[in-house]
Formats: structure tokens, sequence, C-alpha cells
């Protein structure tokens, strides 16, 4: 199967340099193929990978979803399932002592890849295909955890590419993308359904 090149630019090295090891510092595990290309992404300026893959490849394939029968995309969900071994029993168990009966986070882990998967059950729930304001996404993460810290939240979606926002926040919206299989297992467990893109108005 033929892959699509993807280019990489930055204009300072120094900088990138400084971000993704910012980024990987924040990692406790090697991270996955995607989530390496999300990093090199953001490194280089971009929302994440999928957004640097649409600047790339054109308007026509939109920078949230990749277009059916896309080389580049099978090319993704081959990468995907070589890194998402089964989940991690004892860690999905640790995690979810994080949450209540309610799917509501009571507190905020202390490790970094812990934190990453909280953030994929909140994405989950995220209004899916729908813009909506700074307030209207805090109002959303006060229902969804109990520690009083909807700012932090808000910021981690955003740093890890789960949620889009402009540059001056007054617009977010749910990236979307296929959780890692301990996130699956995790949404799973607590009973709750990712909530599905809607289709254009």
């Amino acid at each position: 199967m033929s892959r699509t090149p993807i280019p990489l630019a930055t204009r300072d090295m120094s900088t990138f340099a400084k971000s993704l090891r910012r980024q990987l510092a924040d990692h406790e595990a090697p991270p996955s193929h995607l989530e390496l290309l999300n990093m090199l992404a953001r490194s280089a300026g971009h929302r994440n990978f999928q957004h640097l893959r649409a600047n790339m490849l054109g308007p026509e394939v939109s920078g949230d979803q990749s277009a059916p029968g896309d080389p580049s995309a099978d090319d993704l969900e081959i990468d995907r399932a070589a890194d998402n071994p089964p989940a991690d029993e004892r860690r999905l168990k640790r995690v979810l002592r994080q949450f209540d009966q309610n799917a509501v986070l009571v507190r905020w882990p202390k490790r970094q890849s812990d934190r990453n998967l909280c953030l994929w059950l909140i994405w989950s729930l995220f209004p899916a295909g729908e813009s909506l304001t700074e307030a209207e996404v805090n109002a959303f993460l006060v229902a969804r955890h109990a520690f009083g810290d909807p700012a932090l939240l808000r910021r981690s979606l955003v740093d890890l590419g789960l949620v889009w926002r402009t540059r001056n926040g007054s617009e977010y919206r749910r990236v979307e993308l296929e959780p890692p299989v301990e996130a699956l297992a995790l949404i799973g467990r607590l009973g709750m359904r990712p909530e599905p893109a809607r289709s254009p108005r």
C-alpha cells in the first residue's frame, strides 16, 4: 500500500525542539505513533496531525476526519492497530477510581498518562459537531468534574488535541478522532457512549 508523504516544516528548530521536549517530558510511557505525530505537528505550530495533514493535502481533505479510501487514512488505521495493545487492566482500575458512579471526575490524577485517559472520557461526552463558546465549554466541564477547575480541563483538552479552539478562545469544537484502546475500555466500563458527530445543517 502506498503512503502519501506529508512534509513537516518549522520556522525555528530551537522552538520546535523545546516544544517537543516539553510534550515528551509530560509522557510517562513512550508515545504511540499517533500521539507522536500529534506532538510533532503541535511543535511545528499546528493544532494536531490531522490539521497539518489537511494543510498539506488541501481543503478537499477534512482536518478532523480522513476521507474514505484515502491511502494515508488507511496507513493511520494500520499504525493505530500496531500501537494499541490490549488495555492495561491495572491502569484502567487506577483511572476508574478517579471517577464517581456518575462518571464525574472527582480528582485530577498525578500521572500525565492517567490524566490523558480521563480527558478521553470527557472528550467522548463533549458535544460533537457543534461550536461552543468558552462559557458553554466551562458549563459542560463544571458538570463533568468535582474539583472546581474547568479552565485546567479546558486547556488540557486543547493541549492534547482533543478539542480545537480559535486563537482568541471565542469558539471551541471537538476534534473527531479514534480513541485508543484504553480510552474505549474506560468509556465502556463507565457505561458511557461517545457523543456522535452531527451532520452539518
